[in-house]
């Protein structure tokens, strides 16, 4: 990579990074994981930027390249899964319960997504988190854009049965864009 080229790579990473480690987080879960994940697929993006005939998109490239690392990794990693309970051990106080339900519907929200198949997953962040098209998220997944509509039905079907076994609203997910009970 000469001078120029690792200019743009800066420039570029300088500009993205934070969009980008938003959905490193969402394909995880966690958000070490996430910045574990966006060190990798950028790893991989700078090694190939001098070969990247597109520079005007590179962020497909890396979109891209975290989905499939973050594939690679579920694969080769046994990772241990959460246990999900009933009930919460402490009960919260009156004025603090708003906030507390709060972050339990997003805990579920984020325990139904990691339970998700890793490319369905992979196109409900695209789709609601991150308000892509389907040609779009086809491209960046490298699959037609039949099997993006087919992944978010399916996606969408298996969030509402496990938001509602949860007594959550299925609208409540996404920041309740486009997903209705």
């Amino acid at each position: 990579m000469n001078a120029d080229e690792e200019r743009q790579f800066r420039e570029f990473v300088t500009a993205r990074s934070r969009s980008l480690l938003h959905t490193a987080y969402l394909l995880t879960g966690d958000w070490e994981q996430g910045r574990d994940l966006l060190q990798t697929a950028l790893a991989s993006t700078a090694r190939r930027w001098s070969k990247l005939r597109n520079r005007e998109q590179p962020e497909i490239y890396v979109r891209r390249a975290l989905y499939h690392a973050q594939v690679d990794r579920f694969r080769l990693l046994s990772w241990g899964r959460e246990t999900v309970t009933d009930s919460l051990p402490d009960r919260p106080s009156a004025q603090g319960a708003a906030l507390a339900d709060t972050v339990v519907q997003r805990q579920d929200i984020m325990a139904a997504l990691r339970r998700l198949p890793k490319r369905q997953r992979a196109v409900i962040v695209l789709r609601y988190f991150e308000d892509r098209p389907d040609q779009e998220i086809a491209a960046i997944l490298g699959v037609a854009p039949g099997t993006v509509r087919s992944q978010t039905h399916k996606a969408l079907a298996t969030l509402r049965s496990a938001l509602g076994e949860t007594g959550q609203s299925a609208s409540s997910t996404a920041s309740g864009r486009g997903v209705t009970a």
